[in-house]
This record gives C-alpha cells, sequence and structure tokens, in this order.
C-alpha cells in the first residue's frame, strides 16, 4: 500500500492592517525588506499565547519574503516565509501543506502597504520580532515546594524546574551570572504563637545553595547561621552578607571559597540585605523591634542603627547611593533613609490595604517599585516626589487625591513578596507567594502583561543575563 505524504498541522488567522506613522520617525523594531529575499534580513519567530506583532517597512505594489528557521513549544524547527502584497486589505496567516513551501513553513500575506510603515497585530499564537529577543533567565525560589523554577525572559516560559532543598528564599546570582546563590533553610514555617518545640529545626538544612546557572542544578551547599533569610553581595562581588532570622547575626561568606569570614551581630529577626552601591556599605533590617543597622563591610563593625519602626522587610537603595528605601510592612510605609549620615527622613505612606514587602528601583533612580503582600499590587514611587504616583482610580476609593495620572497600584498575584527588574529596565516580575504563580509588569503601560505558573510558594526571584 502506497503511503501518503505527511502533512502538517494547519494555523490560520485574519486581521486588519493599521499603520503607526510615529515608529516611522523613531524607524525601531521594523523590518525593511529588499525585493528578494535575502539572508541579511533573518528573523525571529517565537510561539506564544498571547499576540502577533509583526512590524513591516514596505513599498506600494511590493511583495517581500523572508526566512527564519526556529522552534516553539511541541514544534519542530521550521523555516518561514513572509510575503507582502499591498493589493490586499487582510493579513494572512497560515501553516501550509507539506512541502508547499521549499523547506515548509508560515506563508504570510500582508497589506494595505499604502504609507511606509505598517504594524499588524493579530491575537493568535505566534510573535514576530527583529533579530534577537531579549536574552535572560529569571530564577524563582519556591519556598513550600523546596526548588527553582527557571522561566526563558524572551517568552516568559517556564524552561526548568529543579529541586535545591528545604525553603529556598532568598536568591541572587553572582556579578558574572555563572552561578545563582539561595539560602536555605531547616526551620520549620510557623504561625504566630505555635510552640517551637513541636516543630524542631532541621539545621543540617540551613545554607547557601549553589546553583550552576547554565546546568541548572545545585552544585554546592555552603554553611552559614541559622535560618538565613535575604542576603545581597558586596560590591566587590567576593562576598554575600546574609540575615541569619534565629541568632540575629549577618554572617559574611567568601563567594570564592564558600568559606564563612565572620558574624556581624544585629538585633533580632533580621531579614533584609542591601548594599550600597557607592560606598559598599550594607544595611540589615531587622523585623522585631524596626530598626535599620549599617554595617563597615571592610571591618565587618555595626557603624550606625536607624529606627524606622513598622517591621522592615527589605531595602533597597538610589543608584548614587545617596538614599536607601527600607519597605516597613507593619506600618504600611516606605522609610525614606539618608545613606550617608544614617538618618531616617520621612516616611510615604502607601494606599489602605498595603503590606510593603520587595523592593526595587528603576535605573535612573526615579521610581521605587514596591510589592505590597496581601495588598495584592506593586506601588509605584515617585522618588523625586516621595510620593505614591495616584491615579482617578485611588482618588475614587478615598485613598487620597494626587497631581500625577498616572496609575499607582499595578494589580499582581497574591501575596507578592520578591521583586527583580529584567536587564533593560521595562519589566518587573513578582513572585506571588499565595497563588504559586509569577506576574510580569511592563513598566511603561503599568499593567500586568501575564501570570507565569511556578512551583509552590514562590518567594525571591533572581534575573541573569544570557551570553
Amino acid at each position: 500500500m502506497q503511503q501518503s505524504t505527511p502533512r502538517s498541522p494547519r494555523l490560520r488567522i485574519e486581521a486588519s492592517i493599521t499603520p503607526h506613522a510615529e515608529d516611522v520617525e523613531r524607524n525601531t523594531g521594523c523590518f525593511v525588506p529588499n525585493s528578494v529575499w535575502s539572508p541579511g534580513w533573518i528573523a525571529r519567530y517565537r510561539f506564544l499565547k498571547s499576540s502577533l506583532r509583526c512590524p513591516i517597512i514596505g513599498r506600494e505594489n511590493a511583495a517581500h519574503v523572508f526566512s527564519d528557521t526556529s522552534t516553539g513549544p511541541g514544534m519542530k524547527s521550521l523555516s518561514c516565509g513572509i510575503t507582502g502584497n499591498a493589493q490586499r486589505s487582510t493579513l494572512k496567516i497560515q501553516r501550509p501543506k507539506f512541502g508547499q513551501l521549499d523547506r515548509g513553513g508560515i506563508e504570510m500575506y500582508a497589506s494595505s502597504m499604502r504609507r511606509l510603515f505598517v504594524l499588524c497585530i493579530v491575537v493568535a499564537g505566534a510573535i514576530l520580532t527583529r533579530g534577537e529577543s531579549p536574552s535572560y533567565l529569571v530564577f524563582v525560589s519556591n519556598e513550600h515546594s523546596g526548588d527553582v523554577t527557571v522561566i526563558d525572559g524572551a517568552t516568559d516560559e517556564v524552561v526548568a524546574t529543579f529541586r535545591v532543598g528545604k525553603r529556598p528564599r532568598g536568591i541572587h546570582a553572582a556579578p558574572d551570572g555563572k552561578r545563582i546563590f539561595v539560602t536555605l533553610s531547616g526551620s520549620p514555617r510557623m504561625a504566630p504563637g505555635i510552640d517551637e518545640n513541636r516543630a524542631p529545626a532541621d539545621k543540617t538544612a540551613d545554607g547557601l545553595g549553589v546553583i550552576d546557572s547554565a546546568a541548572h542544578k545545585l552544585t554546592d551547599r555552603w554553611h552559614v547561621g541559622s535560618d538565613p533569610e535575604q542576603f545581597a553581595i558586596s560590591k566587590d562581588g567576593k562576598f554575600a552578607f546574609i540575615a541569619n532570622e534565629d541568632d540575629a547575626s549577618a554572617s559574611v561568606i567568601d563567594l570564592g571559597s564558600g568559606q564563612s569570614r565572620g558574624k556581624v551581630k544585629v538585633s533580632e529577626e533580621p531579614e533584609g540585605v542591601g548594599v550600597n552601591p557607592a560606598n559598599g556599605e550594607v544595611y540589615v533590617t531587622c523585623e522585631e523591634k524596626g530598626e535599620v543597622f549599617a554595617i563597615d563591610p571592610d571591618a565587618q563593625r555595626v557603624i550606625a542603627k536607624i529606627e524606622t519602626g513598622g517591621r522592615p522587610r527589605s531595602v533597597a537603595f538610589q543608584p548614587d547611593g545617596s538614599r536607601a528605601y527600607a519597605a516597613c510592612e507593619n506600618g504600611g510605609y516606605i522609610a525614606v533613609i539618608d545613606a550617608q549620615s544614617h538618618k531616617l527622613l520621612s516616611k510615604i505612606q502607601l494606599p489602605m490595604g498595603s503590606l510593603p514587602m520587595g523592593t526595587a528601583i528603576s535605573k535612573d533612580g526615579n521610581e521605587l517599585y514596591v510589592s505590597t503582600g496581601r495588598g495584592n499590587a506593586v506601588a509605584v514611587i515617585d522618588t523625586q516626589k516621595n510620593q505614591v504616583r495616584r491615579s482617578p482610580l485611588l482618588s475614587a476609593r478615598g485613598e487620597g487625591e494626587g497631581e500625577e495620572s498616572i496609575i499607582a497600584m499595578i494589580p499582581v498575584g497574591n501575596r507578592a513578596w520578591g521583586i527583580a527588574l529584567d536587564p533593560s529596565g521595562s519589566k518587573l516580575y513578582t513572585a506571588n507567594g499565595a497563588s504559586n504563580d509569577v506576574s510580569v509588569v511592563d513598566l511603561k503601560s503599568r499593567k500586568e502583561l501575564r501570570r507565569i505558573k511556578v512551583g509552590d510558594g514562590p518567594w525571591g526571584i533572581a534575573i541573569v543575563s544570557k551570553e
């Protein structure tokens, strides 16, 4: 019996085409095709769940073909041809029958090119962009499931999940991006009032886990103090300062050898750690008494204590090192600290229901981003005016009038904790511990783009650029 020729599955979408003259002037993110196929115009084709964006520059009555090989989830590598025809009024995309094109693939008919620039947006299952997509990985520590999830920043899809140990929480990348460090704790999670004797800690599980960022696996675990939670890497990249919640100290670990270089005594329940990018001084937030300790990293001694109140959970610095911002959960505010004199300057009160947790700051230092825990949102704070940028929505809820109309509270998943910015500073990721997902936020539009399912109890986020 003669076997039939194999056929590829079909995909067909239609949509209208709209010109965007503004982008013509900038000439950004567009294809300028030759009249014939040219290997100089290779595009990256990625399969997603949301939409297709196809920027094309062309002439009237022109026909152009591009070629590409790439792989989407569950699909083999293929080539795609793109053909522009100015006489048509719709965009059509289809997966042709096997052998219809030289190497199979996607055939696209783009039309209405009466203006120089045409932007086609199709609600479909693919996206086409010029050249390489943003190249970075997002590592998410999942406290309850004891693993780390890896997300490809170009597609915002999960690419790996691997075990690391008990209660992974604080997570950061080495300066060269080759290693990821994550704190591990054998102390059980306990609600207030629970007798610790009924839930003994496994101190053998405490440590700083070392992850090979390329291989996606745990390669080592270094001994630190009791119940390590958050940490920060020193300005020179050689040491980690780790908050040990159970013994009121900060461990200093040599990241070259994994050996302890000492401990600095602070106050009860140390948690957040930040490093001043200007002078390298280390700030450690201590929850129980509402204090922030400033540490000289070379002398390994406390040089100042700042009383903030409100149970400070994390800390971030201005890029020039002039100010620090401590997220005070119980007070619902951000403590603004003069990082030179180590004095409390002011408090920025967040909208009702906010429980400030994680902090991140924009590259230019003009905006501070704060996750609000069970407030299920990210607050955007204007650091020049030291106020939350209000929106009509907030005013309508009786949460204060404001001069700006920029969205201030960006809804995300449940119990947003750890947050991190992508390398470009245009996207923000939040670890949502109660909904077991990660929110992807576009900072230009102030909107959540999507949520990515990860492990159980996502806690911290580290982002690493790929080579």
